[in-house]
């Protein structure tokens, strides 16, 4: 039996154009003689919806372009996702589609309710389980995305009604560091259990936040991986099984990509289509000399290419020669355009103008925010006159703590390193480097002590303990719910954790403030980690 899995990066709320590519794909997958094509979770509709499930012009737009693709699907058995919907509620679902006719609904019983998944305020769970027989006498079983998480889901009630050779799985499964080991395990295990092959179709591309990694996977009754998609772009995966005889199945495996490469892949892909699928063509971001900036431009690059990305160098008096050759050094060599836009007589302006309402008043953090917002203020100018979307530079471990200004480094449309800790940028230039095979970023930018340049002598470090244990103490505290006491027993001083706990309690107002940026850690801010800003519990 030959079976196509197709690998679709759909656009959430683009019914029309998810429903053309579907059927582009099943004419694609007829002419390579599948029997079987199948597509993600919620393909036609895009993943996820959110509250679009609520309209109902949005789910009956979704149903009258599953009959396009239905009078598409001739000589093939297809299996799309789509949200479904009657009186009693809308579900989460999957045509079974043959021969021009649809056959069932399979509609999704196991509904995530867990840090990125709302399924349970949007979805009715289903209760039937179709055991699909084939002329050969194959029979196959259909689960989408968290029904194949559990090791009683439907592809056991399958099991004990006669079984099936094949479990169709389809899958929106979003990516963090670490997720596609977790994935794999977890489908080679449900295939030697059921001693059948397990067929995932995963979603690629990035919505909002998430980022759907593909590397769609077939495994055989034996536990081998009998095929696997490409990671991070479309693909269509075509395997031959033998059901009889699971070892002579033939397909292709491609290589997985490296831990630190599928970072950088998936922080490509979500700028990409967040870009692109939001109808913007260009991006802005301010270029200081320092690291986050300098990773975030070469992965715009990366993502849009170099003609689509401009650089803001802002000097103010506190910015260092070394700080402004290296940004111009960085643009030269990413090849972009950089403006040069100094800061200062605007600064001065801002300073004359508060001067008698400020006297008798020290100067202090107040005049370094004055510098950060009017830098903020300047790209948003540059976006409303151009069009371009601004990319904000602030990783992880400074949005965890605050140590940022709201409406200035904070202000824009999206943020690549969002949820990139400190640490990581460094091993992403670092790896930036080695993959172009020069020092794209310079040198000097990744061995310089970062600094913001809002003061003389300013250092991260005069405020922040040192990123190797801050990102310690914030992965524990804020990825793995760890209490300050558990924190502590870890051996890092007593202090150093309250500071560090406080700060990241006392600016949830600034975070729910912030643009949206790429998840690729197990718990990102926004969709993952929800805490209340009026928040008096600290443990």
């Amino acid at each position: 039996m030959r079976i196509a899995i197709a690998q679709i990066n759909s656009t959430v709320g683009d019914i029309k154009g998810n429903s053309e590519k579907i059927i582009s794909s099943i004419l694609k997958a007829r002419r390579e003689y599948s029997d079987i094509v199948i597509f993600p979770e919620l393909a036609i509709s895009g993943y996820p919806p959110e509250d679009l499930l609520l309209k109902k012009a949005f789910l009956k737009d979704a149903k009258g372009y599953l009959k396009c693709i239905i009078d598409a699907s001739r000589s093939i058995f297809a299996v799309v996702g789509f949200p479904d919907h009657d009186k009693k509620g809308v579900y989460n679902a999957a045509a079974l589609i043959y021969d021009g006719k649809l056959i069932d609904i399979y509609r999704k019983i196991k509904l995530p309710n867990y840090g990125v998944f709302d399924e349970r305020r949007y979805f009715t769970p289903g209760t039937q389980i179709p055991i699909i027989p084939f002329a050969d006498g194959t029979k196959a079983t259909v689960g989408i995305c968290e029904d194949i998480w559990h090791p009683l889901g439907p592809h056991r009630t399958a099991k004990r009604k006669g079984g099936a050779g094949i479990i169709i799985n389809i899958s929106a499964s979003p990516y963090h560091a670490g997720k596609i080991l977790e994935r794999q395990k977890m489908l080679r295990k449900r295939a030697v259990e059921n001693r059948a092959f397990v067929c995932y179709c995963n979603l690629v591309g990035g919505q909002d936040e998430l980022v759907f990694d593909g590397g769609s996977l077939i495994y055989g009754p034996d536990g081998r991986l009998v095929a696997r998609a490409r990671q991070f772009e479309e693909d269509m995966l075509i395997a031959d099984l033998d059901i009889s005889k699971p070892k002579n199945s033939i397909s292709r495996v491609e290589a997985p990509q490296r831990p630190i490469a599928q970072i950088h892949s998936a922080l490509a892909l979500g700028l990409r289509d967040y870009v692109r699928k939001n109808d913007f063509k260009k991006v802005v971001l301010g270029l200081s000399g320092g690291i986050d900036s300098a990773v975030s431009a070469a992965i715009a690059c990366e993502a849009l290419g170099r003609k689509n990305v401009t650089a803001v160098s802002m000097p103010s008096r506190y910015t260092s020669s070394a700080t402004k050759a290296d940004a111009k050094r960085l643009a030269n060599n990413l090849g972009i355009k950089l403006i040069t836009i100094p800061v200062n007589s605007i600064y001065k302006s801002y300073i004359s103008s508060l001067k008698k309402i400020f006297s008798g008043k020290s100067p202090d953090i107040t005049e370094e925010n004055l510098q950060a917002r009017i830098r903020g203020n300047t790209l948003m100018a540059l976006s409303n006159k151009f069009g371009w979307l601004v990319i904000t530079t602030g990783n992880k471990s400074e949005v965890s703590v605050g140590y940022c200004t709201l409406y200035g480094d904070t202000a824009g449309g999206f943020g690549v390193i969002k949820d990139v800790p400190k640490t990581l940028v460094y091993k992403l230039a670092l790896y930036i480097n080695k993959r172009a095979g020069k020092s794209l970023i310079p040198k000097t930018t990744i061995k310089r002590a970062p600094t913001a340049e809002l003061k003389p002598g300013q250092k991260d470090r005069d405020i922040l303990p040192p990123y190797s244990i801050l990102d310690k103490i914030l992965n524990a505290y804020i990825e793995k719910d760890s209490s300050r006491e558990k924190i502590m027993g870890l051996g890092y001083g007593k202090q150093t954790v309250r500071k560090v706990i406080s700060m990241v309690d006392k600016n949830e107002y600034k975070r729910r403030q912030s643009p949206p940026g790429v998840k690729i850690t197990p718990k990102a801010f926004g969709r993952d980690r929800r805490m209340p800003i009026v928040n008096k519990f600290s443990r």
